[in-house]
């Protein structure tokens, strides 16, 4: 389909813009044919490959729309490249000082990540019932699913949203950072859910527990804003703790399950399988960067 065609340009786009900023160290007229070039070869490398693998066709298609998409990248490069080096220099204005902002940055951008996995909870990270074969300790009822799933979302934004708000350095102007960025990532959700399961199940994470959570944890997460640094981090510490155990306990959704039913996950498998992974494994890597941040501003 269409979709299709437009999901495998888009999908090579960043990879030819990258490539050619990376050999940017190259004469300006080789950066973009060389980027093209590794494109284009991962592309065919990949279709070729899929020869082997009976559950998999190779495509012509595929790899012209690919190599398509590395092309677009590459030209994006030479004509946007310089000014997105300058806006990556002009972020150095909103992030706060110190060398923890870096390691901050990955880990918010690794939560982002996790986003991309149209199966797990709004916002919810920690999972380990698929890596643990844990029995969820409390049993389905719509009553209590919805005051669980609320309760998680709440923790997850109030802890995501106070370790984002850490890097930044404190303007007025950084609470609009902050809604930015929490607009982002529900876009991404829904780009996540139209892309993999589909354009009708854009907004399937949009339940009554996630729009209460996010309600309730927005005014939560600007009240505790309030608090000087070193509090704000102990709280979004608590939180992370409390939205990983949450998930962990709570039961798996009959209806939730249904609508996943039909989603065919093909050549996204590996992908959504990283995804579920970072996800699994994020709160164990934001607490203890959580400690050392704390401890850097003491």
């Amino acid at each position: 389909t269409g979709f299709d065609l437009a999901i495998n340009v888009f999908a090579y786009l960043p990879l030819g813009f990258l490539l050619t900023l990376a050999l940017r160290q190259l004469p300006t007229l080789l950066a973009a044919p060389t980027a093209l070039l590794l494109g284009t070869l991962l592309s065919f490398s990949m279709e070729s490959l899929q020869g082997w693998l009976p559950s998999r066709v190779p495509s012509n298609l595929d790899f012209f729309t690919n190599t398509l998409g590395c092309a677009i990248g590459a030209v994006l490069a030479l004509w946007l490249g310089h000014r997105v080096f300058r806006y990556i220099a002009t972020l150095r204005y909103w992030l706060a000082p110190g060398t923890h902002v870096e390691a901050g940055l990955v880990l918010v951008g690794l939560w982002l990540l996790t986003q991309l996995s149209p199966e797990t909870f709004l916002f919810g990270t920690g999972d380990l019932r698929h890596l643990l074969e844990i029995t969820p300790a409390v049993p389905y009822a719509p009553p209590s699913f919805l005051l669980i799933e609320t309760a998680i979302v709440v923790c997850n934004t109030v802890a995501i949203g106070l370790v984002f708000f850490a890097l930044l350095v404190e303007r007025k102007s950084s609470l609009v950072l902050l809604s930015s960025f929490l607009a982002l990532a529900l876009a991404i959700r829904t780009l996540a859910a139209a892309i993999l399961v589909g354009p009708q199940q854009a907004l399937v994470w949009l339940t009554p527990g996630a729009m209460l959570g996010l309600m309730i944890g927005g005014a939560a997460l600007t009240l505790l804003l309030l608090p000087p640094l070193p509090w704000r981090i102990a709280f979004a510490g608590l939180a992370l703790m409390a939205g990983t155990v949450l998930v962990n306990l709570t039961p798996p959704n009959p209806y939730s399950e249904a609508a996943m039913a039909t989603w065919q996950q093909g050549h996204f498998l590996n992908f959504n399988g990283l995804t579920r992974l970072t996800a699994s494994l994020w709160p164990f890597l934001a607490l203890p960067y959580l400690m050392l941040a704390v401890r850097k501003k003491q």
